[in-house]
């Protein structure tokens, strides 16, 4: 089975970045390119339901994208020191230039030492701006414009069209090496998510009504059934659960649950196989039935249990956005904006045609994202509403997030 990867950066760059991706067997690259690197975050946003990782061009979209939250798969950007700062220093001395004297964006200052270092060139006149979080193209701009330096290493292919007319300016092209480098590193995070992710969780829940069960169940991404003796059955896997728990810490669904039931015994199970992750869970269900009424416990291998606190949340939709966002394809601020959707309209259903508009989106888009919630369990279908044209008639949909 393949991998896909969004190749995200600019259009002259996305092309052979992504080619050389594809030369690893398995790997096939989804080529997103953008005008300006202040749009790379948008566009993870609209294809995060078609990759399997990320690998950005460069640092700066990978920031960007970090810092607004997109980022809800595996990702790495091609790193531009090394190999790729010498081999523009060595085009530059060829052209006649001084590289003693240059102005040099993104990059942090410590790598480029280090690389001028290993060439055996000095560092006193030289001017670099490392990347930080409130930096842009237009400050990296006016930093080149400042100083005596006449040559200009940037990363940015806005800052390389704002200056080729006033100055001489390189901008930074990723090798193959170290595109090679960074896909070899993405691989190795996704793999590793991906196996640690589909490790069986088995819960094994005592209630003493069903009512919110099925819902939670849906919130954490699984399935439930019944089992033995008036148990119920949840299952999931570990990506889903871990994100519901903060990180096994506490399990929200339990004070849910107790508003509604007076007794909720859970017991969670992790495995490497369904019989093992059963194992586990009677043993924590064991555990659990020790502690009181109101408990949950997970046990892991090595004999490891971990109690699981109760805590007051939002409903179950609202507080478990992670982890539906990773089920349904669609990022957790799409998710916001339908509710908002859904609030305003006061629990009525809505067209696509309305769930379009408020989203700002395309139709067809509109309806992609109701058929993966309407397959989640988190819309349904309620009937069909005449547009008053000879266009296909609208859908009414109610969400149930």
């Amino acid at each position: 089975m393949g991998i896909v990867i969004g190749v995200v950066g600019p259009h002259d760059l996305v092309d052979d970045v992504a080619a050389t991706c594809e030369e690893q067997p398995g790997v096939s690259a989804l080529r997103l390119d953008y005008d300006h690197e202040s749009q790379a975050p948008a566009i993870v946003e609209a294809h995060a339901a078609s990759v399997e990782g990320w690998l950005f061009t460069g640092i700066v979209p990978y920031m960007l994208t970090r810092d607004a939250e997109m980022l809800s798969r595996p990702a790495a950007f091609v790193d531009y020191t090394g190999a790729t700062l010498l081999s523009a220093l060595v085009r530059l001395q060829h052209e006649g230039h001084d590289v003693t004297t240059l102005s040099i964006d993104t990059l942090s200052p410590a790598d480029v030492t280090s690389t001028f270092a290993e060439a055996g060139l000095p560092t006193d006149r030289l001017r670099t701006l490392g990347y930080r979080s409130e930096m842009t193209s237009g400050k990296a701009i006016a930093f080149h414009r400042r100083g005596p330096a006449r040559v200009a290493i940037t990363c940015l292919s806005s800052v390389h069209e704002a200056l080729r007319g006033e100055m001489h300016v390189l901008r930074l092209a990723p090798s193959v090496h170290s595109v090679r480098v960074a896909l070899r590193q993405l691989l190795l995070t996704a793999e590793g998510q991906a196996q640690e992710d589909a490790q069986i969780a088995l819960g094994l829940i005592e209630v003493d009504g069903e009512e919110g069960l099925l819902r939670e169940a849906t919130a954490l991404g699984g399935t439930l059934a019944g089992f033995r003796g008036g148990t119920h059955l949840l299952v999931t896997t570990r990506g889903p659960l871990s994100d519901a728990t903060r990180g096994f810490t506490g399990l929200p669904m339990l004070g849910r649950l107790a508003e509604q039931s007076r007794m909720v015994r859970v017991g969670f199970g992790l495995g490497r196989s369904a019989a093992e992750a059963e194992s586990l869970a009677r043993r924590a269900l064991a555990r659990a039935r020790r502690i009181g009424d109101v408990a949950a416990v997970l046990s892991l291998r090595a004999d490891t249990d971990i109690v699981l606190e109760s805590v007051a949340t939002a409903p179950a939709g609202e507080q478990n956005l992670s982890v539906l966002a990773r089920r349904v394809g669609l990022s957790v601020p799409t998710l916001e904006r339908l509710l908002e959707a859904r609030d305003a309209a006061g629990g009525e259903p809505l067209t696509t045609r309305e769930i379009a508009e408020r989203l700002a989106v395309q139709q067809r888009t509109a309806r992609r994202m109701l058929h993966r919630l309407e397959l989640a369990g988190l819309a349904e279908r309620t009937g069909n509403l005449t547009s008053g044209s000879s266009g296909r008639p609208l859908t009414l949909y109610r969400l149930m997030l």
